[in-house]
């Protein structure tokens, strides 16, 4: 048995222990902590949206350069819808419900979208009259009919979306009307002065937008080409 004298010897050597040891760090609370100043925020997943008579597998290209600029996977969308069908009607609805179930699955308050061709109607009347404004920060369109392309006038009679993209339609009169650019999002256009879908050429450009044209181009051939690549990861990235 430890007589007293030994009992007060162990206690004040532990204690000399005690007050030699490092601290320990508190325990994380499990809630994320603020960035610092300076640090740039997370950045917004993109959502692709095709253009008339096209898939998903358009955006190939460009999904592999935004993965090679440190993109992953979980952020980048592709929106696939039936592209037959109206803008105002219902489309941009279905993309209201896509955009709302993207921010869900990655807790990201807004979205980059970025657009090619018929697709650049069904973005922007989702984020002027959709509701989509506050839930998009970025929004791009490549060779998008945005002021109408007489070409549409080919299949107008029996298609829906060819009537929405005639010069003076319903869709296009209405989205021009007022702000082109409405809200806090950030515009953005490219386009090819040799677009043989878009007539004018010069529909592509909005007031309000940073507006870019990418020399002679066919109408899909800026969905694989470098610069337009590389200028849409740009704007991204501002």
């Amino acid at each position: 048995m430890l007589t007293v004298r030994q009992r007060l010897l162990a206690l004040l050597t532990l204690c000399l222990v005690l007050l030699a040891a490092p601290a320990l760090p508190a325990q994380a609370s499990g809630r994320a902590s603020a960035p610092a100043p300076g640090q740039a925020a997370a950045r917004n997943p993109v959502v692709f949206v095709h253009g008339y008579n096209a898939d998903p597998g358009v955006w190939g290209s460009l999904r592999e350069d935004l993965r090679a600029d440190g993109y992953a996977d979980s952020e980048l969308f592709s929106f696939g819808y039936d592209t037959h069908q109206s803008v105002n009607e219902v489309l941009s609805g279905r993309l209201a419900a896509y955009v709302d179930e993207v921010r869900r699955q990655t807790g990201a308050a807004r979205v980059d979208l970025v657009a090619h061709s018929f697709g650049s109607l069904v973005t922007r009347w989702y984020v002027k009259f959709g509701g989509g404004a506050p839930y998009v920060e970025r929004w791009v369109s490549l060779a998008g009919p945005n002021r109408g392309t007489s070409t549409a006038w080919a299949c107008a009679l029996w298609d829906q979306a060819c009537r929405d993209m005639t010069p003076g339609s319903y869709v296009v009169k209405n989205l021009n009307s007022g702000d082109e650019t409405p809200g806090a999002v950030r515009y953005a256009t490219f386009w090819s002065n040799c677009d043989e879908v878009i007539n004018p050429d010069d529909s592509v450009p909005l007031t309000g937008a940073v507006n870019t044209p990418v020399g002679c181009l066919k109408h899909n051939d800026l969905l694989g080409d470098d610069p337009t690549s590389a200028g849409v990861r740009a704007f991204l990235r501002s």
